[in-house]
């Protein structure tokens, strides 16, 4: 018999702490998904708190808050009526837990704990939570007294459990869960569970979801049912976007998918499914022989129907079909992603704006056209209807309140709220100088052209005066460490230069209440891995939208860009050779980064996978090498790239403790913060090239016999 049931999952744009902000968004995913007629709704995990909390998880205050607004939740009118899965921490027995709390009509149901927390990369939540390691073990949890005065309920079951209605069987799992070898909705549905909800709070890299998909999708593949995923969206407060993505399964097959990057704050995902097909779908002898030994779990009883069958019968209810899925190829996401991500940040930061220093190079041109890309993700919004973006842009552009004003293009939002400089010296060319020029006038910005020898030459003289001798490039006959200074004092002066340019346009332009601007960093992955960077130059910014892209996949961005943005004048950054033009240009000496590096950018990223995705260390990177690049380099050649890559890896890891916040996209970021966890002060790490120089030598034995 069929037996239809409408369900929502959702994407919320939590922030972290923010709790009236997170609870009336709680509360209209509800409202939206009612209007949808869905009779259950599942959230993101965490979502009362936000999923970035970090240390706060370990304060007692945000426990009472999450209660508390919990409370407000389940007495709000417009969630009564509906199963409600909500994601937030609980201390049970003096231990802190993340959890899920199921609740319908002002009551509570059941708490959750999640079993398996995520504890690599970016994830450090063992550092707050205990993982729930009783299986089918459901104990009781004594509500605190607002919360025992609206329910009228005591205690609440809180464990592993399942959840059984008159017509169905729910289970739970949160984000890491799905992930384990041995996942919750395995053994959930060999135990007849037919919708399992899984609330994640999973953030964006570069080429991730293909592998989210593919484990749903395996999960009721194989087992049947059906799969709600519920996903945070959005910057909640430090270098993660959580790319959303919300999306319901059935029996192996999609049924409707949210967006992966969006400026909607709520984004609610419906799919009617019949839950006699997940029966019949479960007919195979093999999997009725494994549920039949499967253990059983608890489980919680509600005297509620949640589909439609009989006399209630509502022929304008149809199930929903299945659909393609929806990738972005790597070139959109690094548009989308850190764009979305941008946007967060400067309406929530409450600045006036973006300024990045314009050198003329590809970095920082990247970074410019990531800004243009969120002025047209903005426009599309405001074209939408959006009125949480239009209420935002009309305040970062300093429009009075009672304007009626809105955007027609994004280079008109450009105009308002982007801002670039060229800092030139008599070191730059004027190639570099008019690129500059060119995208800021393609994509809207305002934008200067400044030169800063008089500023260079003071720190000179001062140095001269001082102790009696001038400074001089290595191409004018000076030593290196001379050549090193000069260039350094370029790139540290561009740095304060940015800053006061940031702090004061806005007053140049008269912006209507002032206001400061956030300064943009343009230093990417492989350079930061290297240390190719003057600590405390423009890499030394408030956020980077680049800094954790290759460079090899920016080039890829641009190119996309130039097309799709329609922006012809990016052909000629991706013409030219990249250089930091901090030395004099001669006859016989132009300097070019790969030549300064002494390795290319596409060997940095082999290097980059290696060592942090690959866990290899020197000697393992050189065996692996070894039979990668035998067809182009001796056994000598790539010991010597080995050597050259963690000498300058080694030297230069004291930048990463100072490297600007940056939008996490690569598996081989080297950001100290929490990602890359490593030393700053290295030794030569002679045990492993001597290992490494024994084998060439062997090999080259080999070679001359």
């Amino acid at each position: 018999m069929t037996q239809l049931i409408t369900v929502a999952t959702c994407s919320l744009n939590q922030w972290a702490l923010d709790f009236d902000g997170n609870k009336d968004r709680i509360i209209e995913s509800i409202r939206q998904a009612k209007s949808a007629g869905a009779s259950l709704r599942v959230g993101p995990e965490l979502e009362i708190t936000g999923y970035g909390c970090l240390d706060h998880f370990l304060e007692l205050d945000l426990y009472d808050h999450s209660w508390e607004v919990l409370k407000d939740i389940l007495a709000h009118e417009a969630c009564q009526g509906i199963l409600i899965d909500v994601g937030m921490p609980v201390l049970h027995g003096s231990c802190y837990y993340n959890c899920r709390v199921i609740c319908m009509d002002k009551k509570i149901l059941w708490i959750r704990p999640k079993q398996a927390l995520a504890n690599d990369g970016n994830f450090r939540e063992m550092r707050y939570f205990t993982p729930w390691e009783k299986k089918r073990v459901v104990e009781e949890h004594l509500l605190p007294p607002e919360l025992q005065e609206l329910t009228g309920q005591t205690e609440v079951p809180f464990g592993d459990a399942i959840l059984k209605t008159l017509d169905t069987s729910i289970g739970t799992e949160s984000c890491e869960e799905l992930f384990t070898p041995d996942s919750p909705h395995v053994h959930m549905g060999l135990n007849g569970v037919e919708i399992i909800c899984n609330s994640s709070g999973s953030h964006h890299q570069l080429r991730k979801l293909d592998l989210r998909m593919n484990l749903i999708l395996e999960a009721t593949a194989k087992n049947g049912g059906v799969y709600l995923y519920a996903n945070q969206q959005g910057c909640d407060g430090d270098r993660l976007y959580y790319d959303g993505c919300a999306m319901i399964i059935s029996n192996g097959k999609l049924l409707a998918q949210g967006s992966q990057f969006s400026l909607n704050d709520v984004e609610v995902v419906t799919a009617t499914v019949d839950l006699a097909s997940v029966r019949s779908y479960r007919f195979a002898p093999s999997r009725r022989f494994q549920a039949n030994k499967e253990p059983l779990f608890p489980s919680i009883k509600l005297q509620t129907r949640l589909a439609t069958v009989g006399e209630k019968l509502d022929l304008s209810i149809k199930p929903s079909l299945p659909i393609e899925f929806r990738y972005h190829c790597p070139e959109e996401e690094i548009a989308l992603g850190p764009a979305c991500w941008l946007w967060d940040y400067l309406r929530r930061s409450r600045q006036a704006g973006y300024f990045v220093p314009l050198s003329g190079g590809i970095d920082s041109c990247s970074t410019a056209v990531i800004v243009f890309s969120m002025c047209r993700e903005v426009i599309k919004a405001v074209h939408l209807g959006n009125q949480q973006v239009i209420t935002d842009v009309r305040r970062i552009c300093a429009e009075p309140e009672d304007t009626t004003w809105l955007p027609e293009t994004p280079q008109e939002i450009c105009n308002k709220l982007f801002h670039s400089a060229f800092l030139g010296t008599e070191n730059s060319s004027k190639e570099t100088r008019q690129r500059a020029k060119d995208l800021a006038t393609a994509i809207g910005a305002y934008h200067l052209s400044m030169d800063i020898d008089m500023v260079v030459k003071a720190i000179t003289t001062l140095f001269s005066a001082s102790f009696g001798f001038a400074l001089k490039f290595k191409v004018h006959g000076g030593s290196p460490a001379e050549s090193l200074a000069l260039q350094n004092i370029q790139a540290r002066l561009r740095m304060v230069i940015s800053y006061l340019l940031a702090q004061t346009l806005p007053l140049v332009r008269q912006r209507p209440g002032g206001g400061g601007l956030l300064v943009l960093g343009s230093a990417n992955v492989d350079e930061s891995l290297r240390g190719y960077l003057t600590k405390y130059d423009c890499s030394s910014a408030d956020i980077n939208p680049i800094g954790g892209i290759s460079k090899t996949d920016l080039k890829r961005f641009i190119r996309w860009a130039q097309t799709n943005f329609e922006l012809p004048v990016l052909g000629s950054f991706l013409e030219a050779v990249p250089t930091a033009e901090l030395e004099p240009i001669t006859q016989s000496y132009v300097q070019t980064d790969e030549v300064d590096m002494g390795i290319t950018y596409d060997e940095l990223s082999t290097f980059g996978r290696l060592r942090k995705v690959e866990r290899l260390g020197p000697w393992g990177q050189f065996t692996h090498l070894l039979h990668v690049w035998s067809d182009t380099l001796s056994p000598r050649q790539i010991f010597e790239k080995v050597r050259h890559f963690n000498h300058y890896y080694g030297i230069n890891r004291h930048k990463m403790t100072v490297l600007t916040p940056s939008y996490h996209a690569e598996q081989y970021s080297p950001d100290d913060n929490r990602f890359d966890l490593r030393p700053f002060l290295y030794p030569p790490l002679h045990w492993a090239m001597r290992k490494i120089e024994r084998v060439v030598v062997g090999l080259e034995g080999k070679k001359q016999g």
